[in-house]
């Protein structure tokens, strides 16, 4: 594994739960609004925007935590619908965004990004297992070990 599909791993095991919570109704009720909890909806929004992305213009991570365009377009989406909820909680509190007019958004979003993320990490996953199953002598000379 070469240091950019390292990095991309690092950055996507944060990124990846983070988009699947924000598409995930039941866990922000039992998880966001109990206080004794792990996790709150500013984690998330720190992973995002600060962290291993930025939602708002998330360009410049397509290689870094973004895989595709597609993730790219559907982040920004992402964080454009998360910006509209955030208008709307005034006081900043978890309960006030999940009762946002602007959450049901959010959830849909999310819903279809984490398909496509991790519908991309499983075909990266695959084509993974395809090239290693594969023999030295079926692979190019450029990605012989040794050679």
């Amino acid at each position: 594994m070469n240091e950019g599909s390292r990095r991309l791993a690092n950055f996507r095991v944060h990124l990846v739960p983070a988009v699947l919570a924000l598409a995930n109704p039941p866990w922000q009720r039992d998880v966001w609004l109990d206080p004794s909890a792990f996790e709150n909806l500013d984690h998330i929004f720190h992973t995002l925007f600060d962290d291993f992305c930025d939602a708002d213009e998330p360009e410049r991570h397509l290689g870094t935590s973004l895989r595709t365009e597609e993730e790219v377009a559907l982040m920004r989406e992402l964080g454009a619908a998360l910006n509209n909820a955030a208008n709307e909680a005034t006081n900043d509190s978890d309960a006030e965004y999940l009762q946002a007019a602007a959450w049901p958004e959010v959830v849909a979003v999310a819903g279809r990004l984490a398909q496509v993320m991790v519908g991309n990490d499983l075909g990266e996953l695959a084509a993974l297992h395809e090239w290693e199953a594969k023999g030295p002598a079926d692979r190019p000379c450029s990605q012989r070990v040794g050679q």
